[in-house]
């Protein structure tokens, strides 16, 4: 990208997610992007001082002390816990910093509305991590819509002590609340859940049931203490059912018109056997792995995002989309809270 100014871009947060940026950031520079990786940011001085060195970079404990010592910073990855986002957000949005925020955009609608606003004010880029998004499936997908009806979203994770500070609705379910907004563009109706906690002292597995203006249905099923990993999201449109494995990077489609009078489980079935390659089109049934093109998500977020900074232009997933899958998810862990009323669950919440 000869002539093109490189981008002067920070990591605030050296967590998991924090190193991930870093590590991206470095790879993008090393490979001749527009980029410069020019600090990490993070008030743990054993954390700052192991990714400095890692990564080749200044660190620090403060913002104030980032921004004073670098000087000209364009960009920055906010990966801290949650409930620091817009503590975080605020002096860089005040100092001209274009934001990438991981998911979810904050912890409270009120934080929310509050990066939103300074953002509005210094006329920044924020972008919110939903990476999921970027996933190569998702971006097939999406290319195949035309008027998708319902949704069955699966996310299970093996428990792990990180991100603790939110429920699994904040934790996993987000990704796909935010990919169903995406797809069906209407607003919510209804809103039916229940979830417990587990392991932790938040909710920690949990099943929900959206209902849209438009007609369509979406049900969704978060756990993060389950015994395996599953990624998946399946849906039903006019004369189509699209099954797609985020972990595989791939997409089956199923012409339904063919397949007329099959029951919508067996359909499932065979999509289920055909992404582990073990099923073979029936007759009258048209079966298409769709091409997908791989690609590591967090990287094709990253690049989004300088691509956003750089041209000035709306992000792939706004500061707005953020909100409204915090709004959604806040509104799910109401119902949540709602039902455990109802169903004389308090004492296990």
């Amino acid at each position: 990208m000869a002539g093109t100014r490189a981008l002067r871009v920070a990591v605030v947060g050296a967590g998991a997610f924090g190193r991930n940026h870093l590590r991206v950031l470095r790879e993008l520079q090393q490979a001749g992007q527009a980029v410069e990786l020019v600090g990490v940011v993070d008030r743990d001085p054993v954390a700052v001082a192991a990714a400095s060195e890692r990564f080749g970079v200044p660190g620090f404990e403060t913002i104030e002390a980032c921004l004073t010592a670098v000087g000209g910073l364009d960009a920055a990855s906010v990966c801290v816990p949650t409930v620091h986002h817009a503590s975080a957000a605020a002096p860089l949005l005040a100092a001209g910093v274009d934001l990438l925020i991981e998911k979810p955009l904050a912890a409270s609608l009120a934080d929310a509305d509050l990066i939103l606003e300074l953002a509005r004010k210094h006329g920044r880029v924020v972008q919110v991590g939903h990476l999921e998004r970027f996933n190569p499936a998702v971006t097939a997908a999406q290319q195949h819509l035309h008027k998708p009806m319902f949704f069955e979203a699966h996310r299970l994770s093996i428990f792990t002590p990180r991100s603790l500070d939110v429920d699994v609705v904040l934790d996993l379910m987000i990704h796909d609340l935010d990919i169903v907004l995406s797809l069906v563009a209407s607003p919510v109706r209804e809103v039916r859940a229940v979830g417990l906690p587990v392991l932790s002292r938040k909710v920690d597995i949990a099943n929900v049931r959206v209902a849209f203006e438009n007609g369509c249905i979406a049900n969704f099923t978060a756990s993060r203490v389950s015994t395996e990993r599953v990624r998946k999201l399946r849906f039903f449109q006019p004369h189509q059912y699209l099954s797609l494995d985020f972990a595989r990077q791939d997409l089956l489609m199923i012409d339904v018109t063919a397949a007329a009078g099959m029951d919508p489980a067996m359909l499932a079935a065979l999509a289920e056997k055909a992404q582990q390659g073990g099923a073979h089109p029936s007759a009258g049934l048209s079966l298409k792995k769709v091409v997908v093109e791989l690609g590591e998500p967090l990287r094709l977020e990253i690049e989004s995002f300088l691509k956003a900074v750089r041209e000035r232009t709306r992000p792939v997933v706004s500061g707005e989309d953020g909100r409204a899958a915090l709004a959604l998810a806040l509104e799910i862990n109401e119902a949540i809270a709602v039902h455990a009323e109802r169903a004389g669950l308090r004492d296990f919440m």
